[in-house]
């Protein structure tokens, strides 16, 4: 008896993954607003980073959020973002707590999954990047 999994041609599938993107690249530009405040420059410093690193993780978070709505350059995109989550479970939550609700990384966790999903399985099918075509694949 063979089972066929045909989830991955339908609309539902298409629909999921962009809402996957999406939810995720809402989150960082919803998160990116604050970090162009000035202001941000000393909490980093208080974290013992650069503030020089003020303006290129807005930046990153920003567009990179933006490239994954709309499904353009979402694997260079998901990987910068994965990049900043990693510094985020490492430099900020730290790996002692793991629950949110205690200053834990959980939520990073599973936004870090949804980062690694999307560079693996690339913009789908509702994407600039599909409308297209022609963008090469490790572009899209």
């Amino acid at each position: 008896m063979q089972v066929e999994a045909t989830l991955s041609g339908s609309k539902l599938h298409d629909l999921t993954h962009w809402g996957i993107r999406a939810a995720i690249g809402v989150t960082f530009i919803v998160h990116s607003i604050k970090k162009f405040d000035p202001s941000w420059q000393g909490w980093l410093i208080d974290m013992g980073l650069p503030p020089e690193l003020q303006i290129p993780i807005a930046l990153a978070e920003f567009l990179g959020g933006i490239f994954l709505i709309v499904g353009v350059l979402t694997r260079i995109s998901a990987s910068i973002l994965a990049v900043i989550t990693l510094g985020a479970i490492f430099m900020i939550r730290g790996i002692e707590e793991f629950f949110v609700s205690k200053g834990g990384w959980e939520w990073d966790l599973m936004m870090l999954a949804g980062e690694l999903t999307i560079i693996v399985a690339g913009p789908g099918r509702v994407s600039i990047s599909h409308v297209v075509k022609k963008i090469p694949r490790y572009l899209q």
